[in-house]
């Protein structure tokens, strides 16, 4: 089952920290071998989730039996922010999130700890533990305030039984063969309807968010300074360009997005992919499971998506993001809550059953060798999205997630003709995400 949410945790992006926190408050004088009570907030909520945090805090427990945790689900970001500001005996002393965007925050304000501290004491090196691009995305300006807990990777699911239909060999490597394949697998049904629709690109499809494609190009949202500049990266444009190529070839936006309003929910039997109503399908590792719990009844395989024709070396890449992991600031047993959190993001054992569990991807080196992961080779294919160097995630900034909706919104605009000039578009997106981040430091 997938753990993001994303319009919700995107809608919350804004909410989260003004002002700073008092770092000071919590002690990392405790002694982790005392009894002590842990809290622990997350926000996994399904029965098989649940099970899966319960029995991974019953290993905890085995290997630390003065360490008794009371781990509370199905808590969002902006309840754990609540309680991180109000402090006292009922915050919670571990936290964990589902939003990457939200990471620059918690290192901001201090409301999340430094970890590298607790990782200097005990001897976890995060650079031979860890990909580089989840610790980009768990950490901000050098303060390392969470550590990566599973991750996600995005890639491209496609029905084996259409390519074969329409005479595709293998799925698109490159965004011109992706434009291609896409008019081939596309089926109408009527002069303004279809039976199929090779990739569905419209940005407000599942798992379309602008950010999941754009991946594919590396772009670089902010200078060295923070500013936005996506008004001055070449890739904008052509991921731009792409997209309307992607509509263009399969009957233009309008007529897709009245198909898009036939599609049933994402996540029941209705799913457009599920159904056969795209043919090809931007989504992550979980899609697969659920696809054998649901049986459905064509051949199906997993692939990276395509990448730009001129950086085709980089195919493999793919969007990344993930679970983080924290500690509170106000917690007064800071180090016996590292041993909880390096328990769950360090340990290989842990970290091979959580992922089987919930089938989601390793976030270790170690973790993502083990011979004691899930062998479907359709779930591996996004182990290889992962360790790809050219992978990206989201990067963290203090305005949160505010920068990914304002893209967003921006995207519908484009992708709808509403945009006249596009440099234009742009330039008042820098500016006004620009905007957004000076008033969440202010």
């Amino acid at each position: 089952m997938p753990r993001w949410r994303i319009p919700a945790a995107l809608a919350a992006a804004g909410l989260l920290l003004a002002g700073c926190a008092n770092p000071s408050v919590g002690s990392a004088n405790d002694d982790p071998t005392k009894p002590v009570t842990l809290k622990f907030w997350h926000g996994w909520a399904t029965p098989g989730e649940v099970k899966a945090v319960d029995d991974s805090i019953a290993r905890f427990e085995k290997l630390h039996p003065n360490i008794d945790v009371k781990s509370t689900g199905n808590v969002s970001d902006a309840t754990i922010n609540q309680a991180l500001r109000a402090g006292g005996d009922k915050a919670p002393d571990v936290v964990s999130s589902f939003t990457t965007n939200n990471v620059g925050q918690y290192c901001d304000s201090g409301m999340w700890v430094d970890l590298d501290p607790f990782m200097e004491k005990t001897g976890l090196d995060k650079h031979k533990t860890f990909p580089e691009t989840l610790l980009d995305y768990t950490s901000h300006r050098g303060n390392q305030c969470a550590l990566p807990l599973l991750a996600d990777a995005f890639g491209m699911y496609y029905n084996k039984d259409a390519f074969e239909k329409a005479g595709v060999k293998r799925p698109p490597r490159t965004m011109s063969e992706f434009e291609e394949v896409s008019k081939k697998l596309t089926v109408r049904a009527g002069k303004r309807s279809y039976k199929q629709v090779g990739y569905m690109p419209n940005f407000r499809f599942y798992q379309n968010s602008p950010d999941r494609l754009f991946a594919q190009w590396g772009p670089e949202y902010f200078d060295a300074d923070g500013d936005s500049r996506l008004a001055e990266e070449p890739a904008t444009y052509d991921f731009f360009e792409t997209a309307r190529r992607l509509a263009r070839v399969q009957g233009g936006f309008d007529d897709l997005e009245r198909f898009r309003l036939t599609f049933g929910d994402e996540m029941s039997s209705q799913n457009a992919f599920l159904t056969q109503k795209v043919a090809m399908h931007l989504d992550g590792e979980w899609r697969g499971l659920m696809l054998k719990d649901a049986k459905a009844d064509f051949a199906w395989g997993v692939a990276p998506l395509p990448v730009p024709d001129d950086q085709a070396e980089t195919y493999g890449r793919g969007f990344i993001t993930g679970t983080v992991a924290g500690i509170a600031h106000s917690s007064k047993h800071q180090n016996a809550a590292w041993e909880l959190v390096r328990f769950l993001t360090a340990d290989t054992e842990q970290v091979v059953s959580f992922a089987n569990a919930i089938h989601n991807v390793p976030s270790t080196f170690a973790a993502l060798k083990s011979p004691d992961l899930d062998a479907d080779p359709t779930f591996r294919t996004f182990f290889d999205i992962l360790r790809n160097k050219h992978s990206k995630a989201l990067p963290p900034s203090v305005n949160g997630g505010a920068y990914v909706v304002s893209l967003g919104d921006f995207a519908y605009s484009v992708e709808a003709g509403r945009v006249g000039d596009l440099r234009a578009g742009l330039k008042k997106l820098d500016e006004q995400i620009d905007a957004d981040t000076l008033q969440s430091k202010s």
